[in-house]
């Protein structure tokens, strides 16, 4: 697995995450604020399998 997320976009990704599941541990359980378990381990884990799929990369070292 290569890194194929940018610096930039995982931290906004992990900020994401952070901000959905800060929402569900307030008590507003919704399916979507469950889903920011997604974009945070993605963000942290710098590999998006879509974007393996599609060829995307937005880091800028390979």
């Amino acid at each position: 697995m290569n890194k194929n997320v940018g610096q930039t976009e995982r931290v906004i990704r992990i900020v994401a995450g952070l901000g959905l599941l800060g929402l569900a541990a307030m008590g507003q359980y919704t399916p979507w604020t469950w889903l920011g378990v997604v974009p945070l381990l993605t963000g942290l884990i710098g590999w998006c399998p879509p974007y393996a799929i599609f060829g995307i990369n937005t880091c800028k070292t390979r």
